[in-house]
């Protein structure tokens, strides 16, 4: 059984759905990032952290991946052109729409106040809208999902980046966005995820 560290309002929430996705057994510790349950598998107390045989891991989209690869689910296999286009989607939602809400994290509640900026966020929220544009051409037109009929690691990490945009009230200008993060925050193992 898989122990997955941190808590549902953090990126811990994307390893616990897909756990949920895939149908995988798990304990669930809700502990807050730099508590002593983190630090004990991860020095730098960030969260998640998946342990998994003893061993753990940490950084979501890596754990995610882990997942998604062991089990042969959430993902198209490694050395195909669907994994490629999978990973470059992946990869872009964590340089245009993560890095961003994290940045803006920082500089609301994360870094010391006197080394915070404000500011910043208003440059963020206008990237977040261009990023937004970006990605409608690279969402299959056949949907339901990032890459047409298949549900992938990708889908989980931008739905929970939606999600995460309208909690820090960063403007979702795009119908299509919207109604993606609607449609996957509505699936069963999202609300089981919630829940854990």
């Amino acid at each position: 059984m898989y122990q997955v560290i941190g808590g549902v309002k953090s990126r811990a929430l994307r390893v616990l759905w897909t756990l949920e996705e895939i149908g995988l057994d798990y304990e669930h510790v809700s502990a807050p990032p730099r508590s002593d349950a983190v630090i004990n598998f991860n020095p730098a107390g960030k969260t998640p952290v998946l342990v998994s045989g003893g061993v753990p891991i940490t950084d979501s989209v890596a754990i995610m991946t882990y997942l998604a690869d062991k089990h042969g689910a959430l993902t198209f296999p490694a050395g195909t052109i669907e994994r490629a286009r999978q990973d470059s989607l992946t990869q872009f939602i964590v340089d245009e729409f993560d890095q961003l809400l994290w940045t803006a994290a920082r500089h609301s509640f994360v870094l010391p106040e006197d080394k915070r900026v404000p500011e910043i966020k208003d440059s963020l929220k206008w990237e977040f809208e261009r990023s937004q544009k970006a990605l409608i051409p690279r969402m299959a037109e056949d949907g339901p999902f990032l890459m047409g009929d298949t549900m992938t690691i990708a889908d989980i990490l931008l739905a929970h980046c939606g999600g995460w945009a309208v909690a820090a009230k960063f403007p979702i200008v795009e119908p299509q966005f919207r109604d993606f993060v609607t449609m996957m925050r509505e699936r069963p193992a999202f609300q089981r995820a919630m829940a854990a």
